[in-house]
């Protein structure tokens, strides 16, 4: 027998890590329902036409497709199959698919749902998606995204809150040195429009998008190989070396994109989000004006967000961006929308690296009652009790050796033991043994979930 092994790109997690995860979502959906998002999910399959055409060619590749059950080969063309052609081959082959991102199934939600909600609109999830990307460090196939999304108004206070989220969460995560970066698809839109190649405006933005991995040079290369002109590409380098604070740059695109109209409504957009930040203040972020920052996604139309952490080499860990009509290519139009992710399997790997994961964790045993095969239900009564005053209690279930009991407390991380002697069990006090330092207390039994739990002498 094959030895067992699941596919690359995905993971098992243990119980320490499940812990480590789980307070980062948490940390996110306590954040979330604050400002007033509310909760939803959405079927890991989507019908592949609600999908695709949606994230760009690119993006479209990746999209993990599902065979139609019985016989699937029986469905294509003679023609296709002997063409090799894989677009219509797929049409027949697959009507499902696993959903790539939370934005797009939100949409075809709110369309289908309209009825049920109230708009504005305003949701949170977390829930897996599938990309079939090439595995690497901090990129999988399988990961977890957690959203939060306004849809049913075009107010750029929702920006500015969005902003808010951003330093709140990864504050409380423990981050404390992270830059929130901001452009605007409305000031590429201008770029493209002031270089004579407004229709070319995808082939751009994702040659742009790809700055930060390529560099100057791979950039350039990449919009002549799409065909971009010379004299366009004269226009859009200087763009690589713009810099200064938010107002120096802002100043410096305001006079490059004075011919183009929608360029300066970007521009307009992005002062007044820099105007409430500035007002209301930001915990740890810093927040930043990235003329480059182009985003990927086709259906983004204005304000663009990345984040990343400054000290850690992995790349963007939130993202998001204002879609004004992605509703309307399921049938309902005008419903603007704005929304943002924070990647959890990537903010793990940045806390892991930072040792920024608490050292406890609410979820986690803090004690194990180490049994001597004493009285048993006087010892499951003492169990009920630490239980009942909010101690996270185990009892090891039989008489073994003691070196075997500790080995299992050391093993599963659990921080205290108490031991069960007929000593204890008859005078009411028990030694609290720290695994780590050795130390070790005797308490009564009130004074012990005192000393695990202190919320419990209130």
């Amino acid at each position: 027998m094959a030895k067992p092994s699941i596919p690359k790109g995905t993971r098992d997690f243990l119980p320490h890590v499940m812990v480590r995860r789980n307070f980062i979502f948490d940390t996110i959906k306590k954040s979330f329902i604050k400002y007033g998002y509310l909760p939803i999910e959405t079927p890991a399959m989507e019908k592949t036409q609600t999908l695709m055409g949606k994230y760009g060619d690119e993006g479209d590749k990746l999209i993990f497709k599902i065979l139609r059950s019985g016989d699937f080969m029986s469905k294509p063309a003679d023609e296709d199959l002997q063409n090799r052609d894989s677009v219509q081959v797929i049409k027949k082959i697959s009507e499902k698919a696993l959903r790539y991102d939370l934005t797009v199934p939100f949409a075809r939600f709110v369309v289908q749902n309209q009825n049920e909600l109230a708009f504005p609109f305003k949701r949170y999830q977390i829930q897996t998606v599938w990309r079939a990307d090439r595995p690497q460090k901090s990129r999988y196939q399988e990961f977890f995204q957690c959203d939060a999304d306004v849809v049913g108004s075009d107010s750029l206070l929702y920006e500015v809150e969005l902003v808010q989220l951003f330093d709140e969460v990864l504050s409380n995560l423990g981050l404390t040195d992270f830059t929130i970066k901001i452009n605007n698809r409305k000031i590429l839109s201008g770029i493209a429009e002031i270089t004579g190649e407004s229709d070319r405006i995808i082939d751009i933005t994702v040659a742009i998008d790809k700055l930060d991995k390529i560099g100057k040079e791979g950039v350039i290369k990449e919009l002549i190989a799409k065909g971009i002109t010379e004299k366009a590409i004269d226009i859009i380098t200087p763009l690589f070396q713009i810099n200064g604070d938010n107002a120096s740059v802002i100043a410096q695109m305001q006079e490059l994109l004075k011919d183009s109209e929608i360029g300066l409504k970007g521009i307009e957009e992005l002062a007044f989000v820099f105007k409430a930040i500035e007002a209301l203040g930001l915990q740890k972020a810093k927040f930043e004006f990235d003329v480059t920052l182009a985003r990927g996604l086709n259906y983004y139309t204005g304000a663009i967000f990345e984040v990343k952490a400054n000290n850690v080499n992995i790349g963007s860990i939130c993202g998001g961006g204002r879609y004004d009509d992605l509703t309307g290519v399921f049938g309902l139009k005008g419903l603007s929308g704005v929304g943002i992710s924070f990647g959890a399997d990537r903010i793990y790997d940045v806390l892991e690296e930072l040792e920024l994961f608490p050292s406890t964790s609410k979820e986690a045993t803090q004690l194990l009652l180490i049994n001597f095969g004493e009285d048993e239900i006087e010892s499951l009564l003492l169990l009920n009790q630490l239980r009942n005053a909010g101690v996270n209690t185990e009892l090891y279930p039989s008489k073994a050796k003691l070196k075997k009991q500790m080995t299992y407390a050391d093993k599963k991380g659990i921080p205290y033991v108490v031991f069960l002697g007929e000593d204890e069990m008859k005078s009411g006090v028990f030694k609290l043994k720290h695994m780590e330092s050795g130390t070790q207390k005797e308490l009564t039994i009130d004074a012990l979930i005192v000393e695990l739990n202190p919320a419990s002498s209130k």
